[in-house]
C-alpha cells in the first residue's frame, strides 16, 4: 500500500483541524488496548503495533482484545429495550432526513415517491439466523459478512419468488401469489439446506430446459445443484453435476465464458477463517485471527471456475484455462471489457487488491489489472458493471466496507457524522495498518471506486466527483428507480453487534452525472418499523453465562442489544406494478419488502425485456442490450446477477421517461449475432426476445 503521508502532514500545517481530528481522535477508555489483526475486535482506537510483533504475541493480544472488545460493546449497547444509544441514532437519523429533505429542493431527479415495508403484509415469515460466532460467542470473522437474497420465476406465471439463505436454521423459498402476498413452497421445494451455514445464492437455466435451476454456497458444508423440475419442485443433482466443492465458499455467478450455448459458473471462496472444532448447530468455529488469514498462506483458498458441460455436468477448469485467483474473495462481475466478443472478469478481494482478468477468446485468461484498474479499492465487497453515465459504454462500481473498519473510524462513527462517512479511508488507514498488512500492489482506494469507460479503452476513477462514496457498505443493487432511464443504486450497509447503526443508502442517478443521496427523502431511512436494534441475545449472569465479558458488574437475566443491518438485496418488480422494489436480507433479522409507490404517483413509462437465447444460452446471460429514446441510448448488460450476493436483474428494466415508446432495441447475443427491432415497442409491457437462428 502507498498512503501519502507527506499529504497528510501538508494538510496538517496547512491548519486542516478536520483531517487532524480525524487522525488523532482516540477513546482513553481503550488507550491500553491492542487491536488485533483487524479493527473489527473493538471500535475502539488503539495504539498501532506491528504485523510482526502481533503474530509473535498473537495468543495473549487476543484477551485483550476480548476485554476492550467488552468495554466499547458496552458503550454502544445497554439491557433496555430502548436504549439511549437507540434514543440518540434516531435523533441523528431524523437530522439526516430534514438535512436531505432541504437538499432535495436541488435535485432536478424526479424523487416524488417513496418505499414502504410490505413484509409485514405478506404473509413471509422468514427471518435470518446466526451462529454463536456472530452473536453471544462473538468473534470478528467472515461470518458477519452475511447471506443472499435471490429472484427468479420459478415456475413460469410471470411473477417473482424468492429464495433467502440463512446460517442456521433452513433457507426459504417463497412463492409470489401476486398482490404483494406469499407462500412458503420451502419443503416442496426441497431447497432449505438446514443448519448448513449457507452464503450465496444464484439461479439460472443449467440445463437450457427453459426454468430457472438454483445454486446455493455453504461454509464447508458443501455446495449444492438443484435442478427444476417444473411446477415449484428441485431435485438435488450436487453428486452428478460435479459441483461438489466443501470450503468457504461465497458468491457464484452463471455466464458464459466460451460462448459455447452453455452456462458456466464462477465460485468466489473466501479463505479459510474457521478452524476443525465445532459449535453449537455444527458451524465450524472461527479462527480468533480470521481477518489476518491473508497472512498465512496455507490458508488461501482458490476460487473456482467450472465449466459447463450441456448435460447439467460441470468440470473444473480452473487450473487449464490460468485463472487462478487466491483473493479473499466474496463476489465477481464480467463484462466484455476489450470488446472482443467474450466476456472478462473481475473479481472483488476484501483483504487485498482486486483481480482483473482478460478472457482470451474463451480458452485462457490473463490477468490484466495493472493495464484497466492500476488502482483498486482495498477490502471490497460489491461488484457490478453498469453504465452509470449514460455515454453507452459500461462502468464498474465498486463496494469497499473493510476500509471503514479502522479503529479511529468506527470510535468516530457514533457521532454519526456524515462528513465523517462520505470520505475516503486513506488517513484513517495510513494509521493504523502497516503495508505488510494491507499487502496492496503499491496504491489502492479505500472507499468505493467508480470507474468511468473512456473512449479509449480504459477506465477512470470517478467514485468522488460522482458522489458515491458510502460508509460500512456491502452488496448493492442497480435498478432505474425512478424510471427517468438512469439507473440508481441502492447500497446495504450497517455491521451490527457490536457496532452502532448504520444506513442503508439509496443513490439516485442525476441523468447520468452524478448521485444523490435519497435514502431518507424516499422512506428507506429510518426504517419503517422504527427500529434501529433488537435483542441480540440473552444471558444468565448468575448462571452458565457468569464469565461472559457482558456480564461484568451484571447480576440477573441481561438483555445484550445489537444494531439492525443489511447484507445483499435485489431489485425488482415484485407486485407488477410498473415500478421496481427492494428486497433484502438482514442480518439477524427478518428481510424488507420495500414496495415503491412510484407508479402511484406518477404515470410512468418502461418497458421490461426477457431475453431467450437460440445459439446463445437460453436466459441470454451475457447480451448487450441498447434501448434508443429520442436520440438518447441506455445501455444494460443482462448478466443475471446484482452486487454481492445477490440476483435480480432478469427481466431488464427500461426506464423511458416521458417517451411513449422506445425507437429502436438492439440486441448483441452472446453467440455474436445482432439483432434491431423497430416496431411495437410501445410503453409498459413486457417484450420477450428471441434470438434468430
Amino acid at each position: 500500500m502507498h498512503v501519502n503521508r507527506e499529504k497528510i502532514q501538508q494538510t496538517r500545517k496547512n491548519g486542516n483541524h478536520d483531517m487532524d481530528s480525524k487522525l488523532d481522535f482516540f477513546d482513553p477508555i481503550c488507550l491500553d488496548c491492542n487491536m488485533l489483526y483487524h479493527s473489527r475486535w473493538l471500535p475502539c482506537w488503539s495504539h498501532r503495533i506491528s504485523i510482526q510483533r502481533k503474530l509473535k504475541n498473537a495468543r495473549s493480544l487476543i484477551g485483550s482484545a476480548a476485554a476492550c472488545t467488552s468495554i466499547c460493546a458496552g458503550m454502544a449497547l445497554s439491557a433496555q429495550d430502548q436504549s439511549p444509544e437507540h434514543v440518540y441514532a434516531m435523533e441523528r437519523l431524523m437530522a439526516r432526513k430534514d438535512y436531505q429533505l432541504k437538499q432535495a429542493e436541488t435535485m432536478s431527479v424526479y424523487h416524488g415517491f417513496e418505499f414502504s415495508d410490505g413484509i409485514s403484509e405478506s404473509g413471509i415469515r422468514f427471518s435470518h439466523h446466526i451462529v454463536d460466532d456472530a452473536g453471544v460467542s462473538y468473534k470478528a470473522a467472515h461470518y458477519d459478512h452475511g447471506n443472499a437474497v435471490a429472484i427468479a420465476d420459478i415456475d413460469g406465471d410471470n411473477l417473482p419468488d424468492i429464495y433467502w439463505t440463512t446460517q442456521m436454521g433452513y433457507n426459504h423459498l417463497w412463492r409470489n401469489l401476486g398482490n404483494g402476498k406469499f407462500e412458503d413452497i420451502t419443503r416442496k421445494a426441497g431447497v432449505g439446506l438446514v443448519n448448513r451455514v449457507s452464503v450465496g445464492a444464484s439461479f439460472g437455466d443449467v440445463d437450457n430446459d427453459g426454468d430457472q435451476d438454483l445454486f446455493v454456497t455453504t461454509v464447508r458444508r458443501g455446495n449444492h445443484l438443484f435442478q427444476n423440475e417444473g411446477d415449484g419442485v428441485f431435485k438435488d443433482v450436487t453428486e452428478a453435476s460435479g459441483l461438489t466443492y466443501e470450503g468457504h465458499s461465497s458468491g457464484a455467478v452463471f455466464w458464459d465464458y466460451n460462448n459455447d450455448g452453455i452456462l458456466d459458473l464462477f465460485l468466489t471462496n473466501v479463505g479459510q477463517y474457521t478452524k476443525e472444532s465445532q459449535g453449537r448447530g455444527g458451524y465450524y468455529e472461527a479462527y480468533p485471527d480470521a481477518f489476518a488469514g491473508h497472512l498465512f498462506p496455507k490458508r488461501t483458498e482458490y476460487s473456482i471456475l467450472y465449466r459447463g458441460l450441456g448435460n447439467g455436468g460441470f468440470k473444473d477448469v480452473t487450473q487449464e484455462t490460468g485463472l487462478r485467483d487466491g483473493s479473499w474473495s466474496g463476489d465477481c462481475s464480467f463484462a466484455d471489457v476489450n470488446q472482443d466478443g467474450f466476456m472478462d472478469l473481475y473479481i472483488v478481494n476484501m483483504q487485498g487488491d482486486d483481480h482483473f482478468y482478460e478472457n482470451q477468446q474463451g480458452k485462457t485468461f490473463v490477468e490484466k489489472t495493472d493495464q484497466y484498474f492500476p488502482k483498486t479499492s482495498w477490502g471490497a465487497m460489491g461488484v457490478k458493471f453498469f453504465d452509470a453515465n449514460l455515454d453507452g459504454r459500461l462502468d464498474l462500481y465498486i463496494t469497499d466496507m473493510h476500509s471503514d473498519m479502522t479503529q479511529g473510524q468506527t470510535m468516530q462513527a457514533l457521532r454519526f457524522d456524515p462528513r465523517l462517512e462520505k470520505a475516503k479511508s486513506e488517513a484513517f488507514c495510513s494509521v493504523q495498518w502497516t503495508e505488510e498488512y494491507l499487502q496492496g500492489a503499491g496504491n489502492n482506494i479505500f472507499g468505493n471506486a467508480l470507474y468511468l469507460s473512456q473512449t479509449n479503452g480504459d477506465y477512470r476513477e470517478s467514485s468522488d466527483r460522482f458522489h458515491a462514496e458510502t460508509y460500512w457498505p456491502w452488496g448493492f443493487s442497480v435498478g432505474d428507480l425512478n424510471a427517468d432511464g438512469s439507473e440508481d443504486v441502492f447500497v446495504s450497509g450497517g455491521m451490527g453487534y457490536p457496532f452502532r447503526y448504520g444506513i442503508n443508502s439509496l443513490l439516485l442517478n442525476q441523468d447520468g452525472k452524478r448521485f444523490f443521496d435519497s435514502e431518507f427523502l424516499l422512506g428507506v431511512e429510518p426504517r419503517g418499523d422504527g427500529r434501529t436494534e433488537k435483542v441480540w441475545f440473552t444471558l444468565d449472569c448468575d448462571g452458565k453465562d457468569k464469565n461472559h465479558s457482558e456480564c461484568k458488574d451484571h447480576t440477573g437475566r441481561k438483555k445484550v442489544l445489537g444494531t439492525l443491518s443489511t447484507r445483499s438485496s435485489a431489485i425488482i418488480d415484485l407486485d407488477n406494478d410498473g415500478d421496481l422494489d427492494i428486497v433484502t436480507n438482514e442480518f439477524y433479522d427478518r428481510p424488507q419488502l420495500l414496495l415503491s409507490d412510484l407508479s402511484e404517483k406518477k404515470a410512468i413509462k418502461f418497458l421490461k425485456i426477457k431475453l431467450t437465447g437460440k445459439s446463445s444460452n437460453r436466459n441470454g446471460i451475457g447480451a448487450l442490450v441498447t434501448v434508443s429514446i429520442k436520440g438518447k441510448k441506455y445501455l444494460q448488460l443482462n448478466d443475471g446477477k446484482s452486487g454481492y450476493l445477490a440476483q435480480s436483474s432478469m427481466p431488464l428494466y427500461f426506464g423511458l421517461g416521458e417517451a411513449d415508446s422506445a425507437d429502436s432495441i438492439k440486441v448483441l447475443w452472446p453467440s455474436g449475432s445482432e439483432q434491431v427491432l423497430n416496431s411495437n415497442l410501445e410503453a409498459n409491457q413486457t417484450l420477450h426476445i428471441t434470438e434468430p437462428q
